[in-house]
């Protein structure tokens, strides 16, 4: 049985209980992480950590952990639960008051949770083996805050669920101007003659653990052109390749978009260079 951390105690997650006076639970009114670990190795923790305090901060909920101490929950959570390829998922919440109102509660301990689930082994660089995804597009209709990794995700949730009937595997999202955003849970990417475009970050779109990675990568190594622009929805569909990011798919090809090809329908080449470096050079970054 999965082992959890809740408010510095370890126990079995279906064991594990909060309140329903739980912010969190009545507002949504927290932050989260999602951290993948390959062999024992977690990939983007400080980075991750980082983004975490962004967001307590500016939700104003006063949690005064160092990084050693999340560092040690992570840690132990990887010990407490066998698996070579695992994702620890952290939340912290406001807490529990001792009834529901929108103003935020004076002088209640924030819940802290965390546990752990299986993911898959990381992409290989090889078009052969990589698992690729169909996407639709629909405009962005979520709140003007994307960029708090809040729990507070219907919106998200809700755009993810509008492609599922067609069979798509992800929602790729535009504002008012017709340009990209992201998608309902990734960040997305565009390549034409071998140049990689990005959307800028902004409130619009949460400053993705893996985009940071992969473009401090690319910076590094130098063979793949890259720009953080605003990306137009003509040129998703004019597009050579596709790419989305997350913590646990990496660096994920789509290869066709709203029931039409990503130019030849097949996975590129700038995508195998790409995953080939972010293999090699994943962990020693963030």
């Amino acid at each position: 049985m999965s082992i959890a951390y809740l408010n510095g105690i370890y126990l079995p997650l279906a064991e594990a209980r909060i309140s329903p006076l739980d912010r969190g639970f009545l507002f949504g009114d927290g932050v989260y992480e999602v951290i993948p670990c390959h062999l024992g190795r977690m990939v983007g923790f400080s980075l991750h950590i980082e983004r975490l305090r962004s967001g307590l901060n500016a939700l104003n909920i006063q949690l005064g952990w160092n990084t050693g101490e999340w560092r040690e929950v992570c840690e132990q959570l990887l010990t407490r639960n066998p698996g070579d390829h695992l994702s620890i998922y952290l939340q912290v919440s406001r807490g529990t008051a001792q009834s529901r109102g929108h103003a935020y509660p004076a002088d209640i301990e924030p819940t802290c949770f965390g546990f752990t689930m299986e993911i898959a082994p990381p992409p290989l660089p090889d078009p052969a083996l990589a698992v690729t995804y169909s996407a639709i597009t629909a405009p962005d209709l979520r709140w003007k805050r994307c960029h708090i990794k809040s729990t507070s995700l219907l919106g998200n949730v809700m755009h993810f669920n509008e492609g599922l009937p067609g069979g798509n595997t992800e929602t790729i999202l535009y504002n008012c101007a017709g340009e990209l955003t992201e998608a309902s849970a990734c960040n997305v990417y565009v390549i034409k003659n071998g140049a990689l475009a990005t959307p800028p970050l902004s409130e619009q779109i949460l400053a993705g653990v893996t985009r940071t990675l992969l473009l401090r990568i690319l910076e590094k190594d130098g063979a793949i052109a890259f720009a953080e622009r605003p990306v137009t929805l003509e040129e998703l569909r004019g597009a050579d390749e596709v790419w989305l990011t997350s913590s646990t798919k990496e660096l994920a090809p789509v290869t066709e978009v709203d029931s039409e090809p990503v130019g030849n329908g097949q996975v590129g080449e700038v995508w195998q260079r790409a995953q080939g470096l972010f293999s090699q050079h994943r962990h020693e970054h963030g």
